[in-house]
């Protein structure tokens, strides 16, 4: 019971420290860990997850918002078709057998760590100033298809992909594409939360509230953090954080 305990809080914090900073899934830490820790089923860890991500994502876009670093406007544009594609991508993930979707998971977030030490998202300024409204409309709404795909079938993944699509596609500033992509995210997680729930029943109760509430604590305080500080900190920080997850997950699912 202990060990469970721990694995809940740590997977939670990481987490949340990880959507505060850089908008990230909370499932790019939380599935993994439940999967390699404690062999949970691959599709009731991705759903417990998603879950955790709802309150995480929700109040990091309000601490965002609070600093002006937020775009309602332009983020409905992509959110439509990113929760029809989660849908569409929570029902293939229940037909996918167990052991593809856990080492995809593990894999994914040691991945996400190094990217974020080797390259980071700076700022992009006025990159894609030139583009008319109508192209980045078409622009995110193709986008958005493949992040809610992909959410909704590994439930990790999407939110760096906002990140990227944000600051590389549509040319926003770092800290204004991570409150947007939190936003965003607060609705594609809930939507793909309650179609795993829905597919594959009820998850762990006590495994679900701990990691909600671990999530919510560590996405508060790093979106406090993360407003403050400079986009390469915040880049570093959250690579760092990932990377030592995933090499420790690696380890003992290949290793030990």
């Amino acid at each position: 019971m202990l060990l469970k305990m721990i694995v809940y809080i740590v997977s939670g914090l990481g987490a949340g420290i990880g959507t505060g900073l850089a908008g990230l899934s909370a499932a790019a830490v939380i599935s993994p860990m439940l999967i390699t820790f404690l062999n949970f089923d691959a599709y009731e860890a991705v759903g417990i997850a998603l879950a955790s991500d709802v309150l995480a994502s929700g109040v990091s876009a309000y601490t965002y918002g609070k600093n002006k670093h937020l775009d309602i406007k332009n983020g409905l544009v992509m959110l439509a078709s990113v929760l029809v594609f989660t849908l569409i991508g929570s029902r293939i993930a229940s037909l996918v057998p167990n052991s593809t979707m856990g080492g995809f998971s593990v894999f994914m977030t040691t991945f996400l760590g190094i990217k974020f030490i080797v390259k980071p998202v700076m700022q992009t300024g006025q990159a894609q100033a030139g583009k008319t409204r109508r192209r980045k409309i078409t622009e995110s709404i193709l986008c958005g298809v493949l992040i809610g795909f992909i959410c909704g079938f590994i439930g990790a993944g999407g939110g760096m992909m906002l990140l990227f699509v944000l600051t590389g596609v549509l040319g926003y500033e770092l800290k204004m594409a991570v409150g947007t992509s939190v936003f965003i995210m607060t609705f594609t997680a809930l939507t793909g939360a309650l179609s795993h729930f829905a597919i594959g029943g009820k998850p762990d109760a006590m495994a679900l509230i701990v990691c909600v509430l671990a999530t919510l604590a560590g996405a508060r305080g790093s979106a406090l953090f993360a407003n403050k500080a400079t986009p390469e900190k915040q880049n570093r920080v959250t690579g760092v954080v990932l990377t030592v997850l995933g090499v420790a997950m690696i380890l003992v699912k290949f290793v030990f």
